[in-house]
């Protein structure tokens, strides 16, 4: 009733957006994860769909070949780029999201470890690219040509592998608004730089574009942590960060050697592929579709970005209902979130594909297997995060190792035969194999690692690509 005497009909769900309001603003768990994750998605949407636009746009100039050609680059640069990381970014994430309340000295040694370390392993994997760069382009992937491009990407991997540690630095802030900025503006300036380069100069100009954009994003990267420490009062450490270099040994080696060994392998089934009677535009195909199956995987994997940091708090303070709350809630996102953008892509697979020109027209199915595989992979994904917080490395890594074996398996017996739809039937049956892994796990062995680290074990979780 108003005070005219009248009945006030509420809408249905009239009270929704203040409830949702609500709980953004809220210094609760619920809050910060809310906050965190519409930050992420923000930045992923703008981001991941620059990125789209421009690999289409960069596919129609360059033909199927040359767009291989490009995707094998890129493969090389993660591979090696996961060596230059070396666990930093995960490092960062722990122990800042642990520290930056509690001991501020000690988070700013952290800060500096992180950031100067990351600097020189990525110095010293751009010399090897550089210095390697013709033998892996002659005898490796069978294209001698491609060692010059090869050696400029060595720019790229350098950029590259700074900008994980930074965005783990920064990810341990739970500074997630400054995330997405960061991969808006990227985005908006990585598009038209991508295309016009690509244009202009071809294979040469992609990757001198996306060495720039990264340069770029390095810039942005390193005044939003800068401004971060200002926030909470820490000083970073430019003497004294080497007290904090056991975290090297105890955590960013065990984390490196989890997140390893499926970058490799990934990479090394696309050598196989390239190294078949017209490798090159199979794989072109395969880039293609694949830009799509990081797209469906990207937007969940960034809304569980807060995931790890609040896992590991809620696993060192012994809240077991928040921990397997907040794993609930991701797994069900998750499933619902890539299942929800997969089946819209599949349905119109046929006219993605050929958006990408002519010679692309015949990937449908392999577009269609790569997005079942993101929403296969999606849900392992978060249940890798919870086996990370609760310091479950070697599980991690041998459960990678099940997953590596079966993809290199099956690539060796489909990809000779069935070409870039062989090698997307490989990861979808590899990826069924280790969902089903996962899950065994989750069920039988979560439980046993939170017992175990609920008795006062020191939580330090370890990359997993679960």
């Amino acid at each position: 009733m108003n005070h005219t005497g009248a009945t006030v009909v509420t809408p249905p769900y009239a009270g929704e957006p203040r409830r949702f309001t609500a709980i953004l603003q809220a210094d609760t768990l619920k809050g910060r994860f809310a906050r965190g994750a519409l930050w992420s998605l923000l930045g992923a949407v703008i981001s991941q769909g620059m990125t789209l636009l421009a690999s289409i746009a960069s596919a129609r100039i360059l033909g199927k070949t040359s767009f291989g050609e490009l995707g094998i680059i890129q493969s090389t640069v993660a591979t090696l780029g996961v060596f230059a990381g070396m666990g930093l970014g995960l490092a960062g994430t722990r122990y800042v999201a642990e520290l930056r309340s509690t001991d501020r000295e000690r988070t700013g040694r952290v800060i500096g470890l992180t950031l100067n370390v990351a600097f020189g392993t990525s110095a010293l994997a751009s010399v090897v690219l550089i210095v390697a760069a013709p033998w892996v382009a002659d005898a490796t992937l069978g294209a001698a040509h491609l060692s010059r491009v090869l050696r400029v990407s060595s720019a790229l991997l350098f950029f590259n592998a700074i900008i994980g540690a930074q965005t783990g630095v920064l990810a341990g802030f739970e500074a997630f608004r400054s995330i997405a900025r960061v991969n808006v503006i990227r985005g908006l300036v990585s598009f038209p730089l991508c295309v016009s380069a690509v244009w202009l100069w071809k294979l040469p100009g992609a990757v001198w574009a996306l060495a720039a954009a990264a340069a770029f994003t390095c810039w942005l990267n390193h005044a939003a942590i800068r401004s971060e420490c200002s926030r909470n009062g820490i000083r970073l450490h430019r003497h004294d960060r080497w007290i904090e270099r056991n975290i090297l040994w105890t955590f960013s080696l065990p984390a490196f050697l989890s997140s390893t060994l499926p970058t490799f392998v990934i990479w090394s089934t696309s050598v196989l592929l390239v190294n078949q009677p017209g490798g090159y535009g199979e794989l072109g195909v395969f880039s293609a579709a694949n830009h799509w199956r990081t797209a469906v995987s990207f937007l969940p994997s960034i809304l569980s970005q807060p995931l790890l940091a609040m896992l590991t708090n809620s696993s060192a303070q012994k809240h077991v209902h928040a921990f397997k709350g907040l794993l609930r809630a991701n797994l069900l996102i998750s499933a619902a979130l890539s299942a929800g953008v997969a089946l819209p892509l599949a349905i119109g697979s046929s006219w993605i594909m050929r958006a990408y020109g002519p010679e692309f027209a015949g990937g449908q199915s392999v577009f269609v297997l790569l997005v079942v595989v993101a929403v296969i992979s999606s849900g392992a994904a978060v249940i890798g995060q919870a086996i990370a917080s609760l310091n479950r490395m070697w599980a991690a890594f041998f459960l990678n190792c099940a997953w590596a074996a079966a993809l290199l398996i099956f690539a060796q017996a489909l990809v000779p035969e069935r070409g870039a739809e062989g090698l997307a039937k490989s990861f979808l049956f590899s990826y069924v194999l280790h969902a089903a892994a996962v899950g065994a796990y989750a069920v039988r062995g979560l439980p046993k690692a939170w017992r175990i680290t609920s008795k006062g074990a020191e939580s330090r979780p370890a990359g997993s690509h679960c």
